[in-house]
């Protein structure tokens, strides 16, 4: 696929970091083999050493060698790390016995790597929930300053280039925060601006979708929209963005004329920010089935580092692209 590939190339540039704290897991240790033999990504592999080498030589991943391997259990700097975690979590009751227990799990060791500057992101849930990848992320990397919400945006590839810019279209949130206030919406917009520009290299225009077009309907929840728009622009005044509208309005040329005559956004929208996860999560998947759009993602966007969440029934070619995805996200911090 020609983005992914693209995302790649620039990924190959960036020289970053990433840690695959699941390192055991015999997709990702192939994910890994592929990521360091094409350059894409420098890779940190956390879990127990000899079985990590015991599973490189018997499935032949000879460029698994280039990682760096940490066993969390034997660690010489598990003390640093330990007091670094209980320094963070101290005011939420943690003591440093829980601590040391915590730095020896994968997925705490991963985000305090982050965020001690030794890794640039992490890519994890190949075998473990989003729940179990999310939780040490919030306690520890936290979200960027003047943003609450984490959500997740997917890059939808469309057949038919005259859709967004070239056949694509940046759809959020469909992943994660299920009824956002429209401080949070405002924020889910300039995140998935960002990811926008830093991913697909686009410059975005967002329409910010309801029932309703500029008023042609009354209600609470076009409310909503109309207010988290305005908050939109003034947390990015250079953003382009306009709301509410109708998804028609917002990706037909003819149609954004008509209801919206006079908006930089309407009929030429390539990000489309839904009023709620229902909402995006059944327009993605309807597109991508009824379409046959390609669905890239979710990304997740809004923690201070980017740190991304596999389906358990991943590949190994979704855990590479993920790791180049994260590796574009991290460049364009």
């Amino acid at each position: 696929m020609q983005l992914l590939e693209s995302i790649k190339q620039k990924a190959k540039k960036e020289n970053k970091i990433i840690v695959l704290p699941e390192g055991t897991e015999e997709r990702t240790l192939k994910a890994a083999n592929i990521i360091l033999e094409e350059g894409i990504a420098r890779i940190i592999l956390l879990g127990n050493r000899q079985e990590i080498l015991d599973m490189t030589k018997q499935h032949g991943l000879a460029s698994v060698e280039k990682a760096t391997i940490i066993d969390p259990l034997s660690w010489e700097r598990r003390d640093y790390f330990t007091d670094m975690l209980f320094e963070i979590r101290k005011n939420k009751g943690l003591t440093r016995e829980q601590a040391y227990e915590l730095v020896a799990d994968p997925l705490y060791l991963a985000t305090l790597l982050i965020k001690n500057g030794e890794a640039d992101g992490e890519v994890a849930g190949a075998a473990n929930s989003t729940g179990n990848v999310l939780r040490p992320a919030f306690q520890v990397v936290k979200t960027l300053p003047g943003i609450s919400v984490v959500s997740g945006a997917f890059i939808m590839i469309m057949k038919e280039a005259q859709w967004g810019d070239n056949g694509i279209i940046v759809f959020a949130d469909c992943a994660v925060h299920p009824d956002p206030t429209a401080e949070e919406l405002a924020q889910i917009a300039v995140t998935t601006a960002k990811t926008t520009r830093a991913i697909v290299g686009m410059e975005p225009r967002v329409a910010m979708l309801s029932f309703s077009t500029k008023g042609s309907a009354k209600h609470p929840m076009c409310d909503k929209v109309i207010e988290a728009t305005r908050l939109a622009k003034e947390m990015d005044p250079s953003l382009m963005i306009d709301g509410e509208l109708q998804a028609d309005a917002a990706i037909v040329e003819t149609i954004g004329k008509s209801k919206a005559p006079g908006s930089a956004i309407a009929g030429k929208a390539n990000v489309l920010v839904f009023p709620t996860l229902e909402v995006g999560n059944i327009a993605y998947k309807l597109v991508q089935r009824l379409a046959g759009a390609e669905a890239v993602g979710p990304v997740l966007q809004g923690m201070a580092a980017p740190i991304n969440d596999l389906s358990r029934g991943c590949s190994v070619d979704d855990i590479v692209n993920l790791v180049a995805i994260t590796v574009n996200q991290a460049a364009g911090k």
